[in-house]
C-alpha cells in the first residue's frame, strides 16, 4: 500500500515539523507578522491586546517588538513603552492622544523644529492652540500656562543652541500652575543616559518621554523609530488607543537592529560625549568664534542646570561665529570639511556638521551671526580637529 504523496503547495504552508524550544542566543529572535495565529475560537475572543499576556494581531505587538519596548522602558525609568516609525511621530502620537479642539500645548521656543511646525499647521487646524515660551525662564512658562493649558513639553538640551532648561523648575511650574496638565519631555539628546526624566529629584518627574530611537539607541544612522514611555497606566492606555486607531507599526528587521545596537548604547554615548567636549574646547580657542554652545562647558547656558541635573552630555555642540563674518563664509567652511559630512540627524559613527541660520527658527533669537551645529561620531578627535583647522583655512576663516 503506498502513501498519497500531498501537493507540494499545502503540504509547504502546513508543514508539521517545529522546531525544539530552549534555543537561545545573545540576539533575540525576530518575529515578523500581520496575522497571528489562534488554537481556537475561545483564545480568539478572550486575547487582550492591550496588554503583553498574549499576541493577537502584528500592529499590537510581537516576541521582538515587546522585548525592545521593555528595553527602551528599562533604560528610560519608566514602566511602559510604545513604538513608532520616527522620533517625530512620538510627539505626534502625544499630541493626538492628549490634546482636543479647544485645547492649547506649550512649547519651548528652542524645541525641535517640526514640534512647532506641527503645532503651527496640523494643530492649528483642528482648534487646538500653541505657545512657544523661553525654556531658560521659568517666569515665561508661569506667564504662558492659561486655564486651556493641557500638555506642555520639555526639551533637554534645546535644539541646535543646546541650552539646557532647570528642568525641576519647569516641572513644578506645571504642577503648580496646571496641575491637570501632562508634562511631556523629548529626551533624544539624554537617551536614557545622561539624567532620568521620570526622577528628576525632589519628588519631581515628567509624565511622558518621547525618544527618536533613530539617534542613540540605533546607532547606526540606518533606522528611524520613536519611542513614547510613561509610568502611569492609565496615560499609558490613552496613548495606546490613538497609537492603535492610527495604525502605527514598525518593521521587525528595524527593531532587530535597534536591539543589537542597544548593549553598546552607554559606551558610545560616553565615547560621543568625552570625544565633543574635546573638540568644543578646541573650538572655544579658536579666532572668530562669539561663543560655543555645548551643555557641559563653562559658560554655556544652562550650563549650571547640566550640572544639577547630570552626569553625561550626548555628542552634540554648536559653534556662533563673530557676526562679522559673512553666512557664505560660514557655509565655504562647511563645505570644505572632508570627516565632518554634510546631513541632518546625529549620533551615528560619522560625525557630521550643519550650518544654520537662527533668526528664522527662533521667537527672539539669542545670538546673531552664523552657527554650525557639530555631531561627533567615532572617529579619531585628533583626526576631527584637522579637518576643522584645514576648512578654516580653506574657506579663509584661518
Amino acid at each position: 500500500m503506498t502513501t498519497k504523496k500531498s501537493d507540494p503547495a499545502t503540504a509547504l504552508i502546513h508543514h508539521a515539523y517545529r522546531a525544539p524550544e530552549g534555543f537561545e542566543a545573545p540576539q533575540p529572535a525576530v518575529h515578523k507578522a500581520s496575522t497571528v495565529i489562534f488554537p481556537n475560537v475561545a483564545a480568539l475572543r478572550a486575547r487582550n491586546w492591550k496588554s503583553k499576556a498574549g499576541y493577537t494581531y502584528g500592529l499590537h505587538g510581537t516576541p521582538t517588538t515587546f522585548t525592545l519596548e521593555e528595553r527602551i522602558a528599562t533604560l528610560e525609568g519608566g514602566l511602559q513603552t510604545l513604538l513608532v516609525p520616527s522620533g517625530l511621530a512620538s510627539i505626534a502620537l502625544t499630541d493626538m492622544a492628549l490634546l482636543k479642539s479647544g485645547d492649547e500645548v506649550l512649547i519651548p521656543d528652542n524645541a525641535y523644529g517640526p514640534n512647532k511646525e506641527l503645532a503651527r499647521n496640523e494643530l492649528a487646524g483642528w482648534g487646538i492652540a500653541h505657545r512657544f515660551y523661553d525654556a531658560m525662564d521659568a517666569a515665561a512658562l508661569a506667564a504662558a500656562i492659561t486655564p486651556a493649558t493641557r500638555l506642555v513639553w520639555l526639551e533637554a538640551a534645546g535644539s541646535v543652541t543646546m541650552e539646557f532648561p532647570d528642568l525641576r523648575a519647569l516641572v513644578r511650574c506645571v504642577r503648580e500652575r496646571a496641575p491637570g496638565a501632562t508634562v511631556a519631555l523629548d529626551n533624544t539628546w539624554g537617551a536614557g543616559i545622561a539624567f532620568d526624566a521620570f526622577d528628576l529629584g525632589e519628588g519631581l518627574a515628567v509624565d511622558l518621554s518621547a525618544h527618536a530611537l533613530t539617534k542613540y539607541p540605533s546607532g547606526g544612522g540606518d533606522v528611524l523609530m520613536g519611542a513614547v514611555t510613561t509610568r502611569d497606566e492609565a496615560l499609558h492606555l490613552k496613548l495606546k488607543f490613538a497609537h492603535m486607531r492610527m495604525g502605527w507599526g514598525v518593521g521587525a528587521n528595524d527593531v532587530e537592529a535597534v536591539l543589537r545596537s542597544l548593549p553598546s548604547l552607554p559606551l558610545r554615548y560616553a565615547a560621543q560625549d568625552e570625544a565633543s567636549r574635546l573638540l568644543a574646547q578646541w573650538w572655544a580657542a579658536q579666532p572668530g568664534v562669539a561663543q560655543v554652545l555645548h551643555p557641559a562647558l563653562p559658560g554655556s547656558p544652562g550650563h549650571a542646570h547640566w550640572v544639577s541635573h547630570c552626569r553625561a552630555a550626548a555628542g552634540l555642540f554648536s559653534v556662533v561665529f563673530d557676526a562679522a563674518i559673512a553666512p557664505a563664509r560660514v557655509d565655504a567652511f562647511v563645505d570644505a570639511l572632508r570627516l565632518f559630512k554634510l546631513g541632518y540627524s546625529w549620533a551615528g559613527p560619522v560625525s557630521l556638521a550643519v550650518p544654520y541660520q537662527l533668526a528664522p527658527m527662533r521667537e527672539r533669537p539669542a545670538w546673531q551671526g552664523a552657527l554650525v551645529r557639530f555631531s561627533i561620531g567615532l572617529e579619531s578627535v585628533d583626526d576631527l580637529i584637522a579637518d576643522c583647522e584645514q576648512a578654516l583655512k580653506a574657506s579663509g576663516l584661518r
